[in-house]
């Protein structure tokens, strides 16, 4: 049985009875790290990833899945990691995303809305010497390469 497979199992197992959870991502790296993003609508706490982990762990260990030690990290997906779900767009609905487009395009807006095949942007555009104006653009999913949410600290 392939590892991300079972891992996903356990995972969906530990979080069925709580609608809010959703998992992201698995990644087993190289140097035997499996990485487990978990989010939540509102977030996720640091007791719910530890209880995953726990979990895992155990079904891993049990049933000795993965041959080799090997480090297990379950989190959030960090600040810098690209949405990979359109619940995770949802969630940011009112964030600055940048958007990069499988013609190597970059647009980079708050997001409006989120629908079953593109999401919402409102692009500042500025042209030089004239005032900057607000622009709606429909992106669809399947021109989108990777979508970051932007940070600002303002």
């Amino acid at each position: 049985m392939q590892v991300e497979k079972r891992v996903k199992e356990l995972v969906e197992e530990k979080i069925a009875d709580r609608p809010e959870l959703f998992l992201v991502s698995i990644k087993l790296l190289l140097n035997n790290k499996l990485i487990i993003h978990v989010d939540g609508d509102e977030g996720i706490s640091i007791q719910d990833c530890a209880a995953i982990s726990r979990h895992v762990g155990f079904h891993l260990e049990e049933e000795n899945v993965i041959e080799k030690a090997y480090n297990l990290e379950v989190s959030s997906p960090g600040v810098g990691e690209p949405l990979l779900l359109k619940r995770q767009f949802n969630k940011n609905i009112g964030r600055d995303l940048s958007v990069k487009l499988n013609e190597g395009q970059i647009k980079e807006g708050k997001l409006l809305a989120v629908n079953e095949t593109s999401i919402v942007i409102e692009e500042k555009i500025k042209e030089k010497g004239k005032k900057a104006q607000f622009l709606e653009t429909s992106i669809a999913f399947d021109t989108i390469i990777e979508t970051k949410v932007l940070i600002s600290f303002k």
